[in-house]
């Protein structure tokens, strides 16, 4: 008798620990965990637009490589069904390559490049605030900061140096969910896109030129990890 009551009390317990585990106006979430960021490049041609082969049209196509850092969420619950977020991360490092110009010393690997993506976004949870299982979209804007830019050896030996690329502003959505395991803590899951658009800019030095490239990275970011809740 008292194991089949126990195990109804356990049962009971386990029923009812979810009402305690919930997202609620006033919570601060931090989540942490593996984030990789995969660029859906398009590009325009590669073109003079400096030097005395000003205007002309080199060809070709610019692509990014993908990478993984450590990715930070920040939320605060403004009220049980919307909530703030600040998306952070350790610097992602991208390979930049040129390929198909007219100009075979241009194609390869021009160089490397890396980022920090700020996205600021309002967050909404449809689920009633007693569910441990919260699933959520949210929009919002995005910066974009490119920094430590690196010509590469190879087209440093072709005569490219200077190679820089333009910040960008842009919008970002997102989906994700949170499943609390214990009143704070909690897995998470979560997917973007993000609308990055910036034009790279590389010198000749050999031919007195400089070459540019729009660029729309546009990437989808997926991240996996652990939250609290405080």
């Amino acid at each position: 008798m008292y194991k089949s009551l126990f195990s109804v009390s356990l049962i009971a317990l386990a029923l009812a620990a979810p009402a305690a585990q919930a997202h609620q106006a006033g919570d601060i979430l931090v989540r942490a965990g593996a984030i990789t960021v995969n660029p859906d490049a398009d590009s325009s041609s590669v073109k003079v637009d400096r030097g005395g082969l000003a205007g002309t049209d080199l060809g070709g196509k610019a692509t990014m490589s993908s990478d993984t850092q450590l990715g930070l969420n920040f939320a605060y619950m403004m009220t049980d069904h919307l909530g703030i977020e600040l998306l952070a991360a350790t610097p992602f490092e991208h390979d930049v390559k040129i390929k198909g110009t007219v100009l075979d010393a241009a194609n390869g690997k021009l160089g490397t490049l890396k980022h920090l993506p700020p996205t600021l976004s309002l967050v909404y949870y449809p689920l009633d605030a007693k569910s441990a299982f919260q699933p959520y979209v949210g929009g919002g804007i995005n910066y974009t900061w490119i920094f430590d830019e690196h010509v590469g050896s190879g087209a440093s030996a072709a005569g490219f140096d200077n190679f820089r690329a333009k910040n960008s502003w842009g919008l970002a959505w997102q989906i994700g969910a949170d499943y609390m395991l214990t009143d704070n803590l909690m897995i998470n899951a979560q997917a973007r896109y993000i609308d990055i658009d910036t034009t790279a800019y590389v010198d000749n030095t050999a031919l007195g030129v400089r070459a540019k490239v729009d660029v729309d990275v546009d990437p989808f970011v997926y991240m996996v990890g652990l939250g609290y809740k405080f």
